[in-house]
């Protein structure tokens, strides 16, 4: 592995506040970040807040804010959160920052110069959720597969980039690095959709239908479509705090998702940095969704997870401790409290707490309390050799993602 490592969060959507999604996601990171430090590698990790769009633009108004005092708000709410949880991102960044709005604007205008943008009149099927239109084959009877919900028919003059040049590209990159999405089976499933004909994404959003977004550097009538905009932040961040590592740093990066933004981050994205002369990330990594028992977790509902709450109740390392033993990354996992304290009990409290109330009791009958070394005493190479074994093990848990799995070996 290189001695550089660049970790990723998705920029996460200011139309709500931090849940267990966006920690577990957090935690993964946070907790390769560490890892990859204790070995002795330059690590630079970053998150931060996606902050434009249709979604902002009606959660502000719902909430009786201006679109910039709403993003303030639950943006200083993430960063708090990290900062309370004992993050140790080197870097947060906001799509609303000064150079990452810059960075967005050249690299369209690259784009646009170099013939991959045009503008056209398209009608779609449109989920406001998702923020993006919907093919008629991708729908699940008539509905969002997201959402479940029906789409909006828009019809409307916009600005398309032509993602379906470098559909071919894209594919047999996929084919030449299977390492590059992982697990393998979301990497399947991307294949799978690029078997059929990419069309053309929209990149633009008319002034008339919203205002909240970074406007089009050849267009003063256009704002930039959302996905366009925030996937830019993986390097306008790097380039922005040190232009003089980004291109080292970039060579190396690794993207950590939900499955949920799988397209937007292995056929968005790549094809974005292919037009604008950038080779693609080292690693996608593509983790499942926590349900609450049987149930999706909804603020309707009464059972979202906030991770402060957590923390005041149960202690921020039992909390880490349970999102990386309970769920295997890249398959869905549940919450419950009952599973929680289960987990706390047996493998906290009852294991290690009772192995080091045990060891120190013995110390303290036997050795004053006091730990000491005489360079005579006998080697034990059976002992030494399982904790080299242990360590070999758990490095390679790490290196795979198998977090649940270096945890049961250390």
């Amino acid at each position: 592995m290189s001695d550089t490592v660049y970790l990723t969060t998705p920029l996460y959507y200011v139309n709500a506040e931090p849940h267990l999604g966006h920690t577990y996601t957090t935690v993964v990171v946070d907790t390769l970040a560490r890892y990859h430090r204790a070995m002795g590698r330059e690590v630079f990790f970053q998150t931060g807040t996606d902050e434009h769009g249709d979604k902002i633009a009606e959660a502000a108004r719902a909430n009786g804010a201006s679109p910039e005092e709403y993003a303030d708000r639950i943006s200083k709410i993430f960063r708090s959160t990290w900062d309370a949880c004992d993050i140790t991102y080197d870097h947060f960044i906001r799509t609303t920052d000064d150079y990452h709005v810059a960075f967005v604007r050249d690299v369209l205008q690259k784009v646009y110069d170099a013939g991959d943008i045009y503008f056209g009149e398209y009608g779609g099927n449109y989920c406001t959720g998702c923020e993006r239109f919907y093919a008629e084959r991708e729908l699940v009877n008539g509905k969002c597969p997201d959402h479940e919900t029906e789409p909006v028919w828009i019809k409307e003059e916009n600005y398309f980039f032509r993602m379906g040049k470098y559909q071919e590209r894209l594919r047999a990159h996929l084919e030449s690095h299977p390492e590059l999405i992982y697990p393998a089976g979301y990497r399947n499933e991307v294949l799978g959709l690029l078997r059929e004909p990419l069309e053309d994404l929209c990149i633009s959003r008319p002034k008339s239908r919203l205002t909240w977004g970074i406007q089009m550097p050849f267009d003063d009538n256009y704002v930039t479509y959302v996905w366009f905009d925030a996937l830019l932040n993986y390097l306008s961040g790097i380039e922005h705090v040190d232009p003089a590592r980004a291109g080292d740093r970039w060579n190396h990066a690794q993207h950590f998702i939900a499955k949920d933004i799988l397209k937007p981050h292995a056929v968005f994205w790549p094809t974005m940095l292919m037009a604008a002369g950038y080779p693609i990330y080292e690693r996608l990594n593509v983790h499942g969704y926590w349900n609450m028992g049987e149930s999706k977790m909804s603020k309707s509902l009464g059972n979202v997870i906030r991770p402060l709450e957590m923390k005041r109740r149960f202690g921020l390392d039992s909390f880490r401790y349970f999102l990386l033993r309970e769920m295997a990354f890249g398959s869905d996992a549940a919450f419950t409290e009952d599973a929680f304290i289960t987990r706390f009990n047996a493998d906290l409290s009852n294991g290690l707490g009772n192995l080091v109330s045990r060891v120190l009791s013995m110390q303290h009958k036997y050795f004053d309390g006091r730990l000491a070394c005489s360079d005579d005493a006998p080697e034990d190479a059976t002992l030494e050799r399982a904790f080299i074994d242990a360590e070999a093990g758990m490095k390679d848990h790490m290196d795979h993602l198998a977090f649940h799995l270096a945890l049961e070996e250390v």
